[in-house]
């Protein structure tokens, strides 16, 4: 593990000096997720550098990181006490950062059955627009009057401020883990995913690939043990390689240069008509569609069972990444904009082009 490094002062130094001159600043770190979001106009502002473990109690189960910390160098230590980060966070390469990980939002095949990267933020500390260092939250779980503003930098792509520390609930390694796997149709698959959903059943990963649903079962060896006995299939060892592969695109199914889009709906929702090859991760919840469909017929499509959809990779537009706002909702969104950033210095079109 590289050196700890504290560079808050000279970030918020460029901060300072960017807002004064209204200059916008694209915020760098691994870069690993790059392809994720819009086009950004500006000046680079390497976050890269500022990193190290701040904090680190196992007992507490809790974790605070400068925001450059290359991710995997925080799992090696959480390994290290036989803990993970819960919400199985991609990395998309060996350069992703927790700062990247958290302002992308983004989570693993984990995330139905024991929560988001979202749920796992703790506290964070910022640079906001006016260059003045902000801390939100702590290390502690409790209850939130108002915005919870730690967590609502999930997400943001940076659009907020600049992150320089992050605390984590991080959670023990499963005692046993096995995965399953049967042969379903997709219709049949999405039942009875959401059928054992609703049963006191270990399961911490289900996903169909269009031919077969595997399912992964975690947690003490008695209990997985009464799953298998319960929810059936075939084991073998090899399987639980498939959630990496999932997980970090590696996956057959993602080997392709069409436009890859994130469908997140309702876990229930039936099989979609649309043209294009489907994988169903998070027991129905998020659909990855592979498509050259309109972008309007593809967003239609998910709106009609209250759903939304993103142009996640291979966007021939990058300005029409993220599924459009309503009225209120993007009021909302310019106003937190306006609140944290209000000179758009941060990542300027990343997240939506008037952001």
């Amino acid at each position: 593990m590289k050196r700890a490094c504290d560079k808050s002062a000279e970030l918020q130094e460029a901060v300072v000096s960017a807002a004064a001159l209204s200059r916008p600043l694209n915020l760098t770190a691994g870069n690993s997720k790059s392809f994720y979001g819009g086009e950004i106009q500006g000046m680079p502002l390497a976050l890269d550098g500022h990193r190290g473990v701040v904090n680190y109690e196992p007992k507490e189960l809790v974790l605070t990181a400068r925001a450059g910390t290359p991710l995997h160098e925080i799992e090696a230590v959480l390994a290290q006490q036989k803990q993970m980060l819960a919400f199985e966070p991609p990395h998309f390469g060996n350069r992703a950062t927790l700062g990247g990980t958290i302002a992308c939002g983004l989570s693993g095949p984990r995330r139905p059955y024991t929560g988001s990267a979202r749920d796992f933020v703790l506290g964070v500390r910022i640079i906001n627009g006016n260059g003045e260092i902000l801390r939100f939250g702590g290390e502690v779980m409790k209850n939130v009057a108002g915005y919870d503003v730690s967590r609502l930098m999930c997400g943001s792509l940076g659009t907020l401020g600049v992150l320089l520390e992050v605390s984590l609930k991080v959670l023990p390694i499963p005692e046993c883990e096995v995965t399953l796997v049967q042969e379903r149709s997709a219709a049949e698959a999405i039942a009875v995913v959401n059928r054992w959903a609703s049963q006191p059943l270990p399961i911490t990963a289900a996903c169909y690939d269009g031919l077969k649903l595997y399912l992964r079962l975690s947690g003490e060896p008695e209990a997985v043990t009464a799953g298998k006995s319960l929810v059936g299939g075939t084991e073998a060892p090899e399987l639980n390689r498939i959630w990496f592969e999932i997980r970090e695109h590696q996956y057959a199914f993602f080997n392709s240069g069409a436009p890859l889009w994130r469908l997140s709906l309702p876990p229930q929702t039936p099989p979609l008509e649309l043209a294009g090859k489907q994988l169903i991760d998070w027991g129905g919840a998020q659909r990855w569609l592979l498509s050259d469909a309109p972008a309007g017929t593809i967003r239609n499509a998910v709106e009609a069972h209250d759903g939304h959809a993103t142009l996640f990779r291979n966007a021939e537009n990058r300005n029409d990444v993220f599924h459009p706002l309503a009225g209120a909702l993007n009021s909302l969104h310019l106003q937190l904009k306006r609140a944290f950033d209000p000179k758009a210095i941060f990542n300027p079109g990343r997240l939506y082009p008037d952001f």
